[in-house]
């Protein structure tokens, strides 16, 4: 398999639902958005799958030091970073958005636990934020007023998988609900109480909900192809939460997913949603480009 067809098995094999949404984008914003995944991916499973803390530490070195090279142009052998690199130049990614990534998983590999939600909306935001602002570029977005929106969806989109990965993300010694959010700290090596914690689960998928709502209110800034793409992904992954629900928001019932078949019908829902849209594309100011957007919690 060669580095052009490289992004696009990543993308397929670890994320249907990803998947699905980027079939739905014109020919070069699909291959520049499923290039930004796999490279995404190589992050996060370079961490993931670390033995232990000092490897996680060398592999989080080793993307640092990817990235230094990305930007100064340097090919590399890692055909999802190779991949990476030509996008960067290609759209004009500013690089605080994947240093910025990075620096979400130092937090990870730190151990960090968030007393606070506002503490854990800056870990969302550096881990998913960011990839809302850059897929902006990937889709050849013009419009800053689109910045916010864009970052808020990829926030939404990770609080629906802490509220979704509760058990799986404590099994490898990861607390990603705020602290005082519970009725009582967990101990290491105790399962997770679920009356203690589904309301705080609760309480992470009403903040996403939230957070969906201002990212549909960017939807405005895309092009139709793109917004169709956009809108399927942000309802299937809204389906995520709403299964967590319907299971009582317990940790401890089994990872929540969304069957093929519903995700069949979701995308139906999204066609149509977009057929009755009777807003068109938001125009663009004269003169407008792209800015750094630093993160804003929503008020």
């Amino acid at each position: 398999m060669n580095a052009t067809d490289e992004p696009r098995s990543v993308i397929h094999r670890h994320s249907r639902s990803f998947s699905l949404a980027a079939r739905m984008l014109a020919p070069e914003p699909r291959r520049r958005a499923e290039t930004l995944y796999a490279w995404c991916r190589t992050v996060d499973d370079l961490i993931d799958h670390a033995a232990t803390p000092s490897d996680a530490s060398s592999e989080l070195n080793k993307l640092y030091d990817w990235l230094d090279a990305a930007y100064r142009g340097e090919p590399n052998d890692e055909p999802a970073v190779e991949a990476f690199r030509r996008i960067i130049a290609e759209c004009a990614i500013p690089r605080r958005y994947p240093e910025e990534m990075l620096a979400g998983m130092a937090m990870d590999v730190a151990g960090t636990r968030y007393e606070t939600i506002d503490d854990l909306l800056i870990y969302c935001h550096r881990v998913a934020g960011v990839v809302g602002l850059m897929m902006c570029h990937v889709l050849g977005v013009r419009d800053e007023r689109a910045l916010p929106h864009a970052a808020h969806l990829g926030i939404a989109m990770q609080l629906t998988n802490i509220a979704r990965d509760v058990a799986e993300d404590w099994s490898r010694d990861r607390l990603y609900l705020p602290t005082d959010w519970l009725e009582r700290p967990l101990d290491a090596g105790e399962m997770p109480d679920d009356a203690s914690f589904a309301p705080a689960i609760r309480r992470v998928l009403s903040l996403a909900d939230q957070y969906y709502e201002s990212g549909d209110a960017g939807l405005r800034y895309l092009d139709r192809r793109s917004r169709f793409a956009i809108r399927i992904a942000r309802t299937v992954y809204a389906a995520i939460g709403q299964q967590v629900e319907r299971m009582g928001f317990r940790a401890t019932t089994g990872r929540a997913i969304v069957p093929g078949r519903k995700k069949f019908r979701l995308v139906l829902t999204s066609l149509a949603t977009e057929c009755t849209e009777k807003s068109s594309r938001t125009a663009t100011p004269s003169g407008s480009t792209l800015g750094i957007w630093e993160f804003q919690p929503l008020a």
